[in-house]
């Protein structure tokens, strides 16, 4: 029988000192230029997955639908997305649960030579709006525009519904007066110049909510949740150190900024700057009221066609977790 040299075995006992025990596997769904991915690349820059035992399979999406599915289909175990399509889903029986990722929202920004310095001014203008008809941002905005100053948007203003980059190319060619666009894509714009007039911090507090409310979080099937503790529990420790190593150490950052796809300094000071803003520092029962306000005025205002067929924000789709 062949013995492994001495030697040999003495170097590999620090390895096998420094790994954790298997906590299992996570099949993660991301968009290809997510800001998930910067944490993904940090777990495995600093070696969080070691550390906590995880194995992580990655799969880059072609868009939100893709990911969708594949949590449908049980091909992903998880996503990020927005909660008001949790809560719709849970309306059609699916068991989906949420764990809050970040209270960045959209942002309405505008050249700075413009006139357009609030809400009312939009009237007559042409809006760019990333997202759709249906997205939340667009949805909030309409509900502040009406409150605040009166307005339709869809009929007092212009919206033009594209694609984010398309939307930031057109504002930059003068085909646009104003763009509510999602916050990374706004962040390059502030970068380069352009003026936020409002984001969704602000659009919340004119509807009477000043809590810093999750837009995105973390989505899985409750089954699965509960089958898999031990994984999600060491996802969830690595992915909170990741995000800790990003804002708070410049070497960690400096090893993710490529995946920016900024080269700009200033940019990508701008994406660090807005990204570690967003971080969630407090979630319990008066952030669970707050969005269930939220809730009803996307119900009143988007109809059931965003929200589903329930006038009340389904309680069970928040998994049990403290920040």
């Amino acid at each position: 029988m062949t013995r492994m040299p001495i030697l040999a075995l003495a170097a590999l006992l620090p390895l096998f000192a420094n790994a954790a025990p298997s906590t299992g596997t996570v099949k993660i769904g991301v968009l290809a230029f997510g800001t998930v991915n910067w944490e993904l690349e940090a777990i495995r820059n600093e070696g969080l997955d070691k550390k906590y035992g995880l194995t992580l399979e990655v799969q880059t999406l072609a868009g939100p639908d893709a990911g969708k599915i594949g949590l449908q289909a049980d091909s992903l175990d998880l996503i990020a997305t927005d909660w008001i399509w949790v809560a719709s889903q849970d309306q059609t029986g699916a068991d989906y649960r949420f764990i809050p990722y970040s209270t960045q929202a959209g942002a309405l920004m505008a050249p700075a030579n413009t006139a357009i310095r609030k809400v009312a001014d939009l009237k007559g203008k042409k809006i760019g709006v990333a997202g759709g008809p249906l997205d939340k941002n667009w949805i909030l905005l309409k509900a502040y525009a009406k409150k605040e100053a009166g307005l339709d948007l869809e009929k007092d203003a212009e919206p033009v519904f594209a694609a984010p980059p398309l939307l930031n190319q057109q504002l930059a060619e003068g085909k646009l007066d104003a763009l509510l666009n999602f916050w990374h894509y706004a962040a390059q714009l502030e970068a380069g110049g352009y003026r936020r007039v409002l984001d969704g911090r602000d659009v919340l507090k004119g509807l009477g909510i000043n809590e810093p409310l999750p837009n995105l979080g973390l989505v899985f099937k409750q089954s699965w949740g509960a089958a898999n503790g031990p994984a999600l529990d060491a996802f969830l420790k690595a992915s909170a150190e990741a995000r800790e190593s990003l804002c708070k150490n410049d070497a960690a950052w400096g090893r993710v900024a490529p995946l920016t796809q900024e080269k700009d300094p200033k940019q990508q000071a701008t994406l660090r700057k807005e990204y570690c803003g967003g971080l969630v520092n407090r979630w319990g029962d008066q952030e669970k009221q707050a969005m269930a306000k939220i809730y009803a005025i996307l119900r009143q205002t988007g109809g059931a066609e965003l929200t589903g067929k329930s006038g009340t924000l389904p309680e069970d789709i928040f998994w049990p977790y403290k920040k």
